[in-house]
Parts: C-alpha cells; structure tokens; sequence
C-alpha cells in the first residue's frame, strides 16, 4: 500500500467520505428504499444488534477481503473508505428527522443521492484508492475478463437479493439510486478534477 500521500489528498478523501456518510443517512431517513449494498448491509442491520453504519462497515470490511485473491492494489483511501463511511452515517442519522409525505420522502432521498456523487468524485479524485465496492468489481472483471457493466449487474443483483431477503428495504430510492448514480459520480469527478486544475481544491 506504499503511495505518495499529501496532507491536501488526505483531507480531501476525510472531507468526501464525511459527506458520503452524510448523503448515506440522508438516503436512509428518506425510508424508501436504498441502493443494492445498503439494503444488504440494512438487512444484517436488522438481522443482528449492529447498527446500520457499523454492518456498513462489516460489509466494506468482507469487500476488502475479498480484494486479496483478485489482487487488486489497496490504497489508504479504500481502507478510510471501509471504516469510515459507515461511522460518519451514523452520526448523521442520530441529527435526522422521519419523513411523512411522499413527495418529501422523494426529494430527500434524491438529495442524499446527489451527495453522494459529488462526494464519490471529491474521494476518488483525490488517488488515494478506490472504494471497496468499486475495487471489487473491478477487480473481477480483469481476472474473469468479462464487461464492467456485467460484473457490477451481477454484484448488485446478488446483493439486493440477498439484503432483501434478511429484510433490507428495497423501493422506489431503489430504483432511482441505480439509475442515477453512475451519471452523479461522473459529475462528480469532473466537478472535482476541473476545480483541481483551477486550483480551487
């Protein structure tokens, strides 16, 4: 894991990973529905006396594991990733409040979703690593030599079923998350890389 780490990398992916966490809380006090791997880390929530961010970190830590035989380079950020994004959710859930009306429940999770595409391209610009999901998939496509977009589909179905099954909330966030959330990464990522080249961050 040796990588050239400046003070300015570091608190960028601390700053990222916080608001990731936020939007995370965020997502979960909308209350419908969640994205494939936070209804499975939901449903172990439910199923055990974790919380919601500390089976979040369980599962990032299973993820991480699950790196070594796909020999898939670890960075400090990916490790940050794993522990910390689950402890930062928590901490936002104990600040936030129930939703009554759809509508509101909608937009909420809409708006935690945005934060976390901004905050994925905030971390990952920083080059400290990738996430664990993300390493994962990757991972596995290069060593099973099949589409990106295969393996991730394969990945979050499985999850989603599996989440679903020990009682992850699975709905309308649900669906709104996989359909946005790779354009709101991307977005992210040039947000951040342009603000980079302006010397902005």
């Amino acid at each position: 894991m040796k990588q050239s780490i400046s003070v300015k990398s570091l608190i960028r992916v601390l700053i990222g990973l916080f608001i990731y966490g936020g939007g995370l809380a965020i997502m979960v006090s909308a209350d419908i529905g969640l994205s494939p791997w936070d209804v499975l880390a939901m449903g172990i929530s439910i199923q055990t006396t974790l919380s919601f961010g500390w089976a979040t970190v369980f599962v990032s830590g299973l993820v991480l594991l699950l790196w070594i035989p796909l020999k898939v380079k670890l960075g400090l950020g990916s490790v940050l990733n794993a522990i910390l994004v689950g402890i930062f959710a928590d901490l936002w859930l104990a600040f936030l409040p129930s939703y009554e009306l759809l509508v509101t429940k909608i937009a909420v999770f809409i708006l935690g979703t945005v934060t976390i595409g901004l905050a994925t391209g905030l971390y990952i610009s920083a080059g400290l690593g990738k996430g664990p999901r993300d390493g994962l998939m990757v991972g596995t496509a290069q060593r099973v030599k099949k589409p990106f977009w295969m393996v991730r589909s394969f990945y979050e179905v499985t999850v989603l079923v599996i989440g679903f099954s020990l009682g992850g909330p699975v709905g309308l966030g649900t669906v709104i998350f996989v359909v946005s959330i790779g354009y709101l990464t991307q977005l992210g990522l040039q947000l951040f890389n342009l603000a980079d080249r302006k010397g902005i961050v």
